[in-house]
């Protein structure tokens, strides 16, 4: 079994696609639009792996979302190098996002780097 797709919730519909485009090498389909509902959506598709929908929706509670909390914590996409999650996180830092931890190998050997985007969601670069 493959995961298909994962989604999230966001305020702010059109910022999002475009970070996972232009940060992340994403394609968006064309969208969807509920107009009964105000329900709206895009599809990221990455190379070789899930996609991502993104998610709005009139009125939705936009509550805190502390780093260390249950349910999901962040979503990693493979640069395919160290040199490239460095750079990649350069550019991130450089472009105003905050980084939480990294570029760093981790115990359990993952080289990676944590930055908070996507209203205050976790994205996880890794080689």
């Amino acid at each position: 079994m493959l995961i298909e797709h994962a989604a999230m919730y966001v305020n702010d519909l059109e910022a999002a696609r475009d970070f996972f485009i232009k940060y992340l090498g994403g394609h968006a389909n064309d969208g969807y639009h509920n107009t009964t509902s105000g329900f709206r959506s895009y599809f990221i598709s990455f190379d070789g792996g899930p996609r991502l929908e993104i998610m709005t929706r009139p009125e939705m509670k936009d509550q805190d979302k502390p780093l260390n909390r249950t349910g999901y914590a962040h979503i990693a996409f493979s640069t395919g190098s160290k040199e490239k999650v460095d750079e990649l996180t350069n550019r991130l830092k450089a472009d105003g996002y905050e980084t939480v931890s990294g570029p760093r190998t981790t115990g359990d050997g993952y080289y990676e780097s944590c930055i908070v985007a996507i209203e205050g969601n976790q994205i996880e670069l890794t080689e």
